[in-house]
């Protein structure tokens, strides 16, 4: 097999299982601040609390990938998006602080409240201006980033970053309607449908624009045969949509979950298709970019050795903590299992009790 496609492969496995698994706990803090109740807030973060840290694995291994296995990629897009990179970097540091000393504290729980919301908020944000100015390419001059520090940060990055808040946020409703009960879960559904019109705005508007100011794009999607091998795809994310919609007060708690992971995978295939195949659009190909083949040995047996490792520790944790998260001011439980984390939520050290 061509090493270029299968490390292209892999990475790419890696940045869509981050955005579904990340994505969704991001989109639980985007939704965190407009929860009505203190409880329901309580009940959004002990949703994701077991598995929040382990998703995040998946962007550590997918920067690795780039570097190890696209070194070319890795020094002309690093310099480039400087600044929205280390953006994401502080919102999801400043996130997973205010994740734990939220557990832990009464007086300043609010300022927590606000930076957890805050980071969540970001972190997508910045994600978008990456992608937008990834689309629209970056300037490179005798092989390395020629612009200067805002040279990438354009309009099509802020509704893009537009469109990844809304999106992360649809993800977090079909997690909550899912996991939680109650008004958590009433909220979770009326919240959705603002989510899902912006995600479907910010999805046409994207597209429209990359059609309309990348000739290269207009012409992958609109050039015969490609129109017609194409066209499955708009239409099947139509459909989409229209099912997202109606599963909101479904009753099937878990499909408006699937469903926006669909939605998400077919997003990041329309944007392979637009770019392929091109690791650095219109400049560096995966085959221009790729590592020498004793890198490549050494990158390949470390990902047969961790991913099945890091696959096997997130699907035991998803499995352990599968029940509905119910949370109550007295006392509360995962599914039906015993207690094994108690945390302060009251200034009467009131104990609540996550399993």
């Amino acid at each position: 097999m061509d090493a270029s496609l299968m490390f292209a492969a892999v990475s790419a496995l890696a940045i869509v299982i981050y955005v579904l698994a990340d994505g969704f706990d991001l989109g639980v803090g985007i939704l965190f601040l407009a929860a009505p109740r203190d409880l329901d807030r309580d009940t959004m973060m002990a949703s994701i609390e077991p598995v929040w840290d382990g998703n995040e694995t998946w962007l550590v291994m997918g920067g690795t990938l780039l570097f190890a296995v696209f070194p070319a990629a890795y020094y002309v897009l690093l310099p480039a998006f400087y600044l929205p990179v280390m953006m994401m970097l502080i919102a999801l540091v400043l996130r997973g602080i205010a994740f734990s000393f939220r557990l832990q504290t009464v007086r300043y729980r609010r300022v927590w409240d606000f930076a957890f919301a805050g980071g969540s908020l970001v972190a997508p944000f910045a994600q978008g201006l990456i992608l937008g100015g990834f689309i629209g390419g970056v300037p490179m001059q005798d092989g390395v980033f020629s612009g200067g520090p805002f040279s990438t940060l354009t309009l099509l990055g802020v509704f893009s970053g537009i469109g990844l808040v809304a999106g992360y946020a649809l993800l977090g409703a079909g997690w909550l309607i899912w996991k939680t009960e109650g008004a958590t879960q009433v909220f979770a559904r009326e919240v959705g449908h603002a989510a899902l019109l912006l995600v479907a705005l910010m999805m046409v508007v994207v597209s429209a624009w990359s059609a309309l100011t990348e000739p290269a794009v207009a012409s992958r999607w609109f050039a015969w045969p490609n129109l017609a091998l194409l066209a499955p795809v708009p239409l099947v994310t139509a459909l989409v949509i229209v099912a997202i919609w109606r599963s909101l007060w479904g009753p099937r708690d878990v499909l408006t979950f699937q469903l926006s992971m669909i939605l998400f995978a077919l997003g990041f295939g329309g944007l392979c298709i637009s770019l392929w195949p091109y690791i650095v659009p219109r400049q560096i190909t995966i085959w221009d970019g790729i590592a020498d083949p004793q890198t490549l040995w050494f990158v390949g047996v470390g990902i047969v050795i961790v991913m099945p490792i890091v696959l096997a520790y997130q699907a035991r944790a998803y499995w352990v903590f599968r029940g509905k998260t119910r949370i109550h001011e007295d006392d509360s439980g995962y599914g039906e299992r015993p207690a094994i984390q108690s945390r302060r939520t009251s200034a009467q050290n009131n104990s609540l009790h996550i399993s």
